[in-house]
């Protein structure tokens, strides 16, 4: 891949596939190609077709797909399962049929068994039962995954999947309800500061950890995988650093500075009680990430705060 190569970021408006973007941009990239939902349903399988005959992008980062929190997983399992299967499977055949010569395909931690051992190395896949909050969105993940390395070895194609932790940062969906554990902490404090709400409720005990990476830092990694690795079988992507919920709780409550006081519902679902990826083997590669989670907060409560009429 270099700087005149044809480049289609699938996805380019979220949360990942902006961060992408952006580096691909600051790394002098000039020939990406992208499309907005009202001008490519990657979810329409003919029109997926016909855009890949037409544009002959030389390589593909697939990061669009439906994604939200536990309640929106729980709500909505039907229609995640269904538009992610029908995303992977028109954009990965159509970039097979056009001769695309790499794509990178964006998996996500939650295909991993709920008990896996921990840190979770890439072989744990498919070992134990999913957790059962987001079993449908992580099974269309897997589907995905295994698509690639089934076109690898059918075809030979240059396919990878990328399994990156728990992410954050500018583009984020912030919905209350919807949002993953981040940025609906984010959101949750901003609004009661705003409001002079005294108490804000979170789920669950506050017991679970997890680990949290910058979006920009996954858009680096990206891009750096899309250079230099070439193996069928998946990579992880984190920063090998946890956090209790609680704790995380309290850091969002500091950057956002509200006083009042938090509320655990324990009768809400905690979801995994641990999830931390094994990151030695990108490491090995020469790829660290270099945004911590005070820093990465910070700046994406600014980023909220500056786009909240849009946002929120």
């Amino acid at each position: 891949m270099d700087s005149v190569s044809k480049i289609f970021v699938a996805g380019h408006r979220g949360l990942v596939g902006s961060a992408i973007l952006r580096k691909l941009i600051q790394d002098g990239y000039t020939k990406i190609v992208r499309r907005t939902h009202e001008e490519l349903d990657l979810t329409d399988q003919a029109a997926v077709r016909d855009f890949f005959e037409t544009e002959k992008p030389e390589y593909v980062f697939l990061a669009a797909a439906r994604v939200g929190g536990i309640i929106a997983n729980s709500t909505y399992s039907a229609d995640f399962i269904r538009e992610n299967l029908q995303i992977q499977t028109n954009v990965i055949e159509s970039a097979h049929a056009n001769g695309v010569k790499k794509l990178l395909f964006l998996g996500t931690s939650c295909i991993y068994p709920k008990l896996a051992p921990q840190p979770i190395k890439e072989e744990y896949l498919m070992t134990g039962p999913l957790e059962d909050t987001n079993r449908a969105y992580a099974t269309a993940k897997i589907a995905g995954i295994e698509m690639c390395q089934a076109y690898h070895r059918q075809y030979g194609s240059n396919f990878i999947s990328v399994m990156p932790t728990n992410l954050y940062g500018p583009n984020d969906n912030f919905h209350p309800q919807q949002a993953h554990v981040l940025p609906a902490l984010l959101r949750r404090f901003h609004d009661a500061k705003v409001s002079g709400t005294h108490t804000v409720e979170v789920w669950g005990t506050g017991e679970p950890l997890r680990e949290f990476l910058h979006v920009d830092d996954l858009g680096t990694a990206c891009i750096f995988l899309m250079e230099r690795y070439e193996n069928s079988s998946i990579i992880n992507i984190g920063t090998g650093e946890e956090v209790t919920i609680k704790e995380l709780a309290n850091l969002v409550q500091k950057t956002v500075g509200y006083t009042g006081d938090v509320v655990w519902d324990a009768s809400k679902p905690d979801g995994t009680p641990r999830k931390l990826l094994d990151t030695s083997k990108i490491h090995k590669l020469g790829w660290h990430h270099t945004i911590g989670l005070a820093d990465g907060l910070a700046s994406t409560y600014q980023w909220l705060v500056e786009h909240q009429e849009e946002r929120l």
